[in-house]
This record gives structure tokens, C-alpha cells and sequence, in this order.
């Protein structure tokens, strides 16, 4: 595997060196800003540089290349396989009834014997994630590695844009398939929050719309605990988010409040929260989540068995950079000091990340977590 990287700051394209072959280049992954990448001109530059290659676009929180952080601009990552083939494919939620069926769409057009793995982008906003994720894992019944992230929109949460071979758009999700024995793939997602208070249970919900905790009025409960922060809402949920237990499962899945309603006394979650499961609450402990993003990456090597990665994609909450702040690339800086100064690192910060818990389980929704894939040609 051989890649190039691009970055476009300040109205600049800065190119980094590379022995990648333009011509043979069969996949290009375009991480930026929501107020650059749906210019045309971004999209002819990369398509004029990369004239075979699938391009893949996502709007993010923060863009990742290499061991920094940046607001505003776009990371181009092309990517030359020796012995992978890539097959992208890519649907609009419009065009089905619910997240679930995209997912589930998505992975037929990809499900070939020798599929590997598949990396997922998704719109932000308008996709319910985990009925996708439930999508895509309900014909994964060879529990194929499914990991990604749902694009994001700085801290404004208002419209996030994806595309394939295109301007980006709302609404769409591209899936991408790697096919062939001769790519190993590494996944680890870790958090890094302290829970407090005691465990509740739902009582009241709707998918994603959660109204009772313990037969309480579950936004009258979560604000006796924001203190100071309750009046900065929803922006300050991001500082405190719930920690579910589905009944049944020994692991905690992360949940992220994206918006509250007064009238209706809800709170709406990036993912869905079953009535019977168990919750807590969560803060920031800034060392933890830092450690965090080195333990994601010793699992990524742990499960593509300890092979230096090629390209690692890091995908982190928009949360998690909200709370760091100035300290938001120290979490890069730990991934990249386990990963090695030989692999090309790109990702971005995004509403939802996707990946298995462990290796051969099924994919999850996360919250607040930093996500890495690596990819590796042997």
C-alpha cells in the first residue's frame, strides 16, 4: 500500500511526498470542513489528481493528519492498493424507509466471499446510528470488521455533508468494501470517562428520545446534576453523557445528548436507548481520555496481530474535542506514538463512531470515543 496526502488550509494545498502512482490510485478519502467541501473546486482538484479513484467525502468536527489537529480545512488522503480491491457504493436515506434498511441495503451491494472489511460514512444528522449499524450487522453473519463514523459540523449540529464521486450532499451514506485475503485489518474504540452516581434504569423511551429514568422525568434529573452547566444546554451535554448497559450485555456503550426538548421534557441521543437498559452518568477526566486514545490504538495492533499499520483512519467525538480544547492533538499525538512514525494517519471529529467492541463481534455505535482502523497489505 502506498498513500499520498494533501492538505488544504488557508486557502493553500500544501502536498506532501509520496512514491503513490496517481493513475493507479483506487481510493481517495476527503475530510473537511462543511464550508470547504461542498465548494467545487475541492472536488475538482481531487478528481483532476486522483482521475480513477473513488472519492469519498465527509463533512467533520476537526480534520486529522498525522499528529495535529485542524479547524477549516481538508485532509485528501489517496490510497494505492497492491493486492486490495475497493468497491464503494453509496445510497441517501431518502431513499428508504429508515436507517436500518440503508444499512442493510448497503451491505448487500457489498457481500462478496472474499469481502474483508467495510468502512462507513454517514451523514450526521438525518441517519438514526444505531438502527444503521443494526443494519449493516444483521446479514454480517460472518462478523466481517464494519467500523466508520458519522460526519460532523463543527459544535453546530446543524447539516453535515458526505459524498461519493461527487460534491458532497445531505443524506447520504457510502459504504466501502476491502476485498482480498492480503489486507489485515486492526480496529479499537476506548472512551476513557469516569461514571458517577448510580446506575438507573430506563423506564420511558423511543428509540433515541428518552423521557423517564427510573419512572422520573429524565431531563428534570439529568439537569440536577449539570450544576452551573445547566444553563448552557444542549452544548453542555456534551461534558456529561450517559453510560448504557443493554439488558443482557457486559459492555457499556456510550451516549451523546444532541438536543433537549422543554416542551416535551426529552432529550434526544446520537443513538437508541432501549427501555429496560441500565444508565449513568459521565465526566471528563482529560488524562483518562488522552490514555484512552493509546489503548484504541494498542488494540488496533493487537487485532491485525501487532503488524505496523499502513493508514490508520482515527475517528473521535466532536465531544471529546469540545472538552480537551487546547489539548485536543495530545489524544493524536498518543495514538501516533503507538502506531509508528510509518503510518499515514488521516480521520476527523464526528458525531458517532463505528467499530466492533472486540475482534468478531459485531459492530456498535459509539459515543465519545476515539475509534481507529488501521489497514495494513501483507
Amino acid at each position: 500500500m502506498k498513500t499520498k496526502q494533501h492538505h488544504y488550509l488557508n486557502k493553500v494545498w500544501k502536498e506532501y511526498p509520496s512514491t503513490l502512482n496517481p493513475e493507479k490510485c483506487q481510493l481517495v478519502l476527503v475530510f473537511g470542513s462543511r464550508g470547504c467541501i461542498v465548494h467545487n473546486d475541492i472536488y475538482e482538484y481531487v478528481n483532476k489528481a486522483y482521475p480513477a479513484a473513488d472519492i469519498v467525502f465527509s463533512s467533520t468536527a476537526g480534520e486529522i493528519i498525522n499528529d495535529s489537529v485542524y479547524d477549516n480545512s481538508v485532509v485528501v488522503t489517496a490510497i494505492e492498493l497492491e493486492k486490495t480491491t475497493v468497491k464503494c457504493v453509496k445510497t441517501n436515506i431518502s431513499e428508504h424507509s429508515n436507517s436500518f434498511e440503508t444499512g442493510n441495503y448497503l451491505v448487500k451491494q457489498l457481500d462478496q466471499d472474499d469481502l474483508n472489511c467495510i468502512f462507513v460514512i454517514a451523514d450526521g444528522t438525518f441517519i438514526n446510528g444505531s438502527e444503521l449499524v443494526d443494519g449493516f450487522s444483521h446479514d454480517n453473519k460472518r462478523h466481517i470488521p464494519i467500523t466508520g463514523g458519522l460526519a460532523g459540523d463543527a459544535a453546530r449540529f446543524e447539516k453535515t455533508f458526505t459524498g461519493l464521486n461527487n460534491i458532497p450532499s445531505q443524506g447520504n451514506v457510502i459504504a466501502i468494501g476491502f476485498y482480498g485475503k492480503d489486507m489485515l485489518i486492526g480496529h479499537g474504540s476506548l472512551g476513557g470517562w469516569d461514571e458517577f452516581g448510580q446506575e438507573r434504569i430506563i423506564t420511558r423511551s423511543d428509540k433515541n428520545v428518552l423521557f423517564e429514568i427510573d419512572n422520573k422525568n429524565a431531563l428534570d434529573l439529568y439537569k440536577q446534576y449539570l450544576g452551573d452547566y445547566v444553563d448552557e444546554l444542549p452544548g453542555s451535554a456534551l461534558l456529561f453523557p450517559l453510560s448504557l448497559r443493554i439488558n443482557g450485555s457486559d459492555k457499556n456503550l456510550v451516549r451523546t445528548i444532541l438536543s433537549i426538548s422543554e416542551d416535551e421534557k426529552s432529550m434526544t441521543f446520537a443513538g437508541n436507548l432501549p427501555e429496560g437498559s441500565k444508565v449513568r452518568l459521565m465526566k471528563a477526566n482529560f488524562d483518562k481520555l488522552i490514555e484512552a486514545s493509546s489503548t484504541a490504538a494498542l488494540n488496533s495492533f493487537s487485532s491485525a496481530n501487532y503488524h505496523e499499520p499502513d493508514l490508520a483512519i482515527l475517528v473521535s467525538c466532536v465531544g471529546r474535542k469540545l472538552i480537551l480544547q487546547e489539548r485536543t492533538d495530545e489524544e493524536v499525538e498518543a495514538a501516533k506514538n503507538i502506531l509508528g512514525d510509518n503510518t499515514t494517519i488521516t480521520g476527523f471529529y464526528s458525531y458517532g463512531e463505528i467499530s466492533p467492541f472486540n475482534p468478531g463481534t459485531q459492530c456498535e455505535l459509539h459515543n465519545q470515543t476515539m475509534t481507529i482502523t488501521t489497514f495494513t497489505e501483507v
